[in-house]
């Protein structure tokens, strides 16, 4: 995982030349990488959606999964990240930590995913590993203990000392990195190879007394133990190990395997899987990371292939899963059965009869099942968490050209969106037209390019449109009656509720304060739905609210004429009018920018910026210039591609 362009594909393609896996190297730059498949990826030399593979490297099995760095796809980060037990953070030693780095750092300590830092790109100027270490530290919060050192940089990079051993590793040759060799460490190092060890003993040691009781008798702890303990620290979360090498000049690789072997956990290291009872919410379940427990998985991505039809990626914790057998879906209570269990390498498939816990396989032949949801052994039931999705921030009309097209262009939007739950679609009912929403515009290119290639659908596509939100700035308290009665049968509802702002992030909370009955318990549900059905359309400009909690304080009722209906009516009113007492206010998408560029440039770029609202939050001399707020709608600027380049990292405010 990395920010766009720090090299994840092309360190993944040599770990597929070293582990045996791919017989020669691809490269992104040409179009060959074997990771990126997609038409669009090698055309446009990025990575667009994530790709799986296994290699082998020193008997262990190693699933991979590399992932796109591009804002616009960091759904595939995420839903990575759901299933996989370790990752590799990987630096452009330039630029140090980027925007995305920092993105894709949350999304690994959200899900508590230990990992190993990859400083890349020694060779290129401007190289700095120590900046970059710093960088983690101050803009990361992460303690990282470095366990190599580089040997030169830029044009002048040989290879890594290697503290734990205390050599240097110096790759030398034309064998396209595959051969290396151990040397003393230079004697210009020695002194700094020293000074890093005794940080990185000292670190260590503290996370076992016996380690830590012999280090103080002056006794050093054994390359074992020092491995043992690096390990245990790294899947414990108490440091990051740090490692460097240029994966493109094909240094640094093979140990970075190594390191993956030694540092990252097992699945057999990881704590039993939680789940719970799909009968009883409230009953915790577990399933330990064993082949002899029940079978549980999570279907965890999407893929249409051409000949096979709908691929469902699963991260199995538990149990084996055999060719042909059938699962339980336990979220929606469907049996499915496996029509064929398969092993992907990127886009190639090999039919495989059995997959065991820790592995990660595509099933074909699933009719049911959707991104997010668990499979399981019928006769064991268990829904294990499921993965939150981002909203989408842009969205675009789209109409095919020719009316003939427009059944075609829905099924193509259909099986797109079961891909990617990060791109919705919906019909305008006003405008009568179809509306794409995607997470910015290139998702939204890489959408309408995909129906042309793959459903053969040409499409009209308008300007893109922004989504903006509504929130409240006060507390308000708003009694509204809801009351229509004529004779006979009628409708009384009196409920008074407060509504109150809540944190940026924090979404929609509805609580109840009802005393004494003022209200029966069986028409709240009324007032919660009420509300509800409202929030997609806010007061002042029919956005959708956000971070707002609904407390219903009081109310009143009547014997006869009061029902469910008609206190969900009233809590409709008292939405509406609530809201507009509230301190209403517009959310406006914000992205977090960084630009690259030479320093000739920087006054027209700073200019073009500030034309565009953006604020200008530091300038850093090494050609980087971060700009920290700027509002969304923002096109790709004139100077990115031509005089530099650009990332932008959205969030509301």
């Amino acid at each position: 995982m990395a920010h766009i362009d720090a090299g994840k594909t092309t360190t993944t393609e040599r770990i597929l030349y070293y582990t045996g896996r791919n017989y020669k190297i691809g490269e992104v730059h040409e179009g060959t990488a074997t990771m990126d498949w997609m038409e669009q990826e090698q055309e446009r030399g990025i990575t667009i959606t994530s790709a799986a593979t296994t290699a082998v490297w020193d008997k262990h099995r190693i699933n991979i999964i590399d992932t796109p760095g591009h804002v616009d796809f960091t759904l595939e980060v995420e839903r990575a990240l759901r299933v996989l037990d370790g990752a590799i953070c990987l630096f452009d030693s330039v630029a140090g930590v980027e925007p995305q780095s920092e993105t894709v750092w949350r999304q690994a300590d959200k899900y508590g995913v230990p990992r190993i830092c990859f400083v890349n790109k020694m060779d290129r100027l401007g190289a700095n590993f120590f900046r970059t270490r710093d960088m983690i530290v101050a803009n990361l919060g992460a303690k990282p203990l470095v366990i190599q050192l580089p040997i030169g940089s830029e044009d002048n990079f040989q290879g890594v000392v290697d503290l734990i051993r205390m050599k240097a590793i110096v790759w030398t040759g034309e064998e396209l990195g595959a051969q290396f060799s151990y040397q003393d460490i230079p004697a210009d190092l020695e002194e700094l190879a020293q000074d890093y060890r005794l940080q990185m003993i000292e670190t260590i040691v503290e996370l076992d007394d016996e380690a830590m009781e012999g280090y103080l008798e002056g006794k050093e702890p054994d390359e074992a133990t020092v491995k043992r303990l690096i390990r245990k620290g790294t899947i414990g979360a108490s440091f990051v190990p740090i490692l460097c090498g240029s994966a493109f000049k094909n240094k640094g690789v093979q140990p970075l395997l190594d390191a993956v072997v030694d540092y990252l956990p097992s699945p057999l290291d990881l704590p039993p899987m939680k789940g719970t009872d799909p009968d009883d919410p409230e009953l915790i379940l577990e399933r330990r990371p064993s082949d002899d427990e029940p079978f549980s998985g999570l279907a965890f991505k999407i893929m249409t292939d051409p000949y096979v039809g709908s691929l469902t990626f699963v991260r199995i914790y538990s149990g084996k899963l055999i060719a042909g057998s059938y699962v339980l879906n336990s979220n929606k209570d469907k049996k499915e059965r496996i029509g064929r269990l398969l092993e992907m390498h990127a886009n190639s498939k090999e039919d495989i009869t059995v997959a065991v816990t820790g592995d990660i396989v595509a099933l074909a032949g699933l009719k049911d099942t959707i991104t997010g949801e668990t499979l399981c052994d019928p006769d064991n039931l268990v829904v294990l968490e499921r993965m939150e999705f981002p909203d989408p921030v842009i969205k675009v009309a789209i109409e095919p050209k020719t009316k003939a097209d427009a059944d075609k262009m829905a099924n193509g939007l259909i099986k797109l969106a079961q891909e990617d739950p990060s791109f919705h679609f919906s019909r305008d009912e006003e405008t009568n037209q179809t509306v794409i929403e995607g997470m910015g515009e290139l998702h939204l290119d890489i959408i309408v390019d995909r129906l042309k290639r793959e459903f053969k659908v040409e499409a009209n596509v308008g300007a893109p449109q922004v989504n903006y939100r509504e929130s409240i700035s006060k507390i308000a308290e708003i009694q509204y009656v809801h009351k229509k009665q004529s004779g006979g049968s009628g409708q009384f509802a009196d409920i008074i509720v407060r509504f109150e702002p809540m944190e940026a992030g924090s979404g929609y909370e509805f609580k109840s304060e009802i005393k004494g009955g003022a209200v029966p318990k069986e028409y709240v549900p009324g007032v919660m739905k009420g509300i509800e059905e409202s929030l997609p359309n806010g007061v002042l400009a029919g956005y959708p609210v956000v971070d707002l909690r609904a407390v219903l304080v009081d109310g009143s009722y009547h014997d006869v004429d009061s029902s469910v209906l008609a206190f969900q009516i009233a809590a409709r009113g008292a939405f509406r009018e609530g809201l507009r007492k509230a301190g209403p206010r517009l959310l406006e998408p914000i992205m977090r920018v960084e630009v690259i560029t030479p320093e000739e440039h920087l006054g027209d770029v700073i200019g073009d910026l500030n034309s565009r609202r953006g604020q200008v939050n530091s300038v850093i001399h090494n050609a980087a210039c971060q700009v920290r707020r700027c509002p969304t709608a923002y096109p790709e600027p004139a100077f990115c591609g031509k005089r530099g380049s650009c990332c932008l990292n959205l969030q509301y405010s």
